[in-house]
């Protein structure tokens, strides 16, 4: 038995979509496409028609996208955001890596961040880094500053954006103990700034205003470069030995259950290396299902369909989704 948690449902720069730019399929016909060319009219970053997601997320599985857009800045993001509501398509935001695509990918827009990735140094150790930078990225800035804070961080491979929203973490710490301010797109399309203590924050998940994380500031603190990169490297190396880095995954699957971890009773259930097609229960940490080559997302949600119900069987412990499963069913 398992909880699941938020189910939901190549281009050129500056282009500009025309009439016969979305060609008409069963899912996108008529109105809907006026409606999708209206909502990306003028953008100046990357639009991308029928596009796959497939290498967008860490899973490396996913179908199609109807739109995906790449926007130049935070005012491009703002204009689709505005454009998008007033032709009511919807929006989904790429980001985390604890996500999985559906095979049948995702209605409407899809909005990848990869261009807002600015990073500036305020006083007091403060860090402002918009949403689409890397948290590699931005841990070695931190590091190269000697500032000390974000090396919970090491080995997210996640945005900034997306570690904002699941309030990423690891045994080190998690993002809320950093976290300063958000700047938001709004669904109106507009910027606002949300301080630290309007957001709700929980076990992986960081309840915000409605809107779209185009940037955050983080509050660090000096420290001493080598002991900083020390912390690092040790916990890069423990977890290359705990868990299944070189294999596409989505990272952990499940929240741990209290007072417990949830690769423990995975591994106790017997689960454990489970296969369904290419999608397997990580052989090196049960709490990962990795990508053999050519998984599918169904092959994924039976694989963990499976695993809830074995823990469930063996141990009473119904396990609740860190891994969010979006797109058209």
């Amino acid at each position: 038995m398992i909880v699941e948690v938020g189910m939901r449902d190549g281009g050129r720069q500056g282009l500009s979509l025309g009439p016969r730019a979305i060609a008409p399929t069963p899912d996108r016909k008529g109105s809907q496409a006026r409606d999708l060319h209206a909502a990306v009219a003028g953008l100046r970053g990357e639009v991308r028609c029928n596009a796959s997601l497939r290498d967008l997320t860490s899973f490396r599985i996913g179908g199609p996208a109807d739109v995906l857009c790449f926007p130049a800045d935070v005012e491009d993001l703002g204009r689709l955001v505005g454009q998008a509501k007033a032709a009511k398509v919807p929006i989904f935001v790429l980001g985390g890596t604890n996500l999985l695509v559906r095979d049948r990918g995702i209605r409407g827009l899809v909005v990848s961040l990869t261009k807002l990735t600015a990073i500036r140094d305020e006083p007091d150790s403060v860090i402002y880094a918009e949403g689409g930078v890397g948290m590699p990225t931005l841990m070695k800035h931190a590091i190269t500053r000697s500032l000390t804070g974000l090396e919970w961080a090491a080995g997210i491979p996640g945005t900034l954006g997306g570690s904002v929203v699941m309030n990423a973490g690891t045994r080190l710490g998690e993002m809320r103990q950093v976290l300063k301010a958000v700047r938001l797109v709004d669904l109106k399309g507009k910027v606002r700034d949300v301080p630290t203590s309007a957001i709700r924050f929980s076990y992986r998940r960081a309840k915000l205003p409605r809107g779209i994380v185009a940037g955050a500031w983080l509050q660090l603190r000096p420290g001493n470069r080598e002991q900083i990169e020390t912390v690092v490297k040790d916990y890069l190396h423990h977890r290359r030995d705990t868990q299944p880095l070189a294999q596409p995954s989505a990272g952990c699957v499940f929240k741990n259950p209290p007072n417990d971890a949830a690769g423990r009773v995975i591994e106790a259930a017997g689960m454990k290396g489970a296969r369904v097609g290419d999608a397997q229960v990580s052989e090196k940490h049960a709490n990962f299902v990795v990508n053999l080559g050519q998984a599918k997302a169904a092959d994924v949600i039976t694989l963990i369909k499976q695993v809830g119900r074995a823990v469930h069987e063996q141990t009473g412990i119904t396990l609740e989704l860190e891994l969010k499963i979006v797109g058209q069913p």
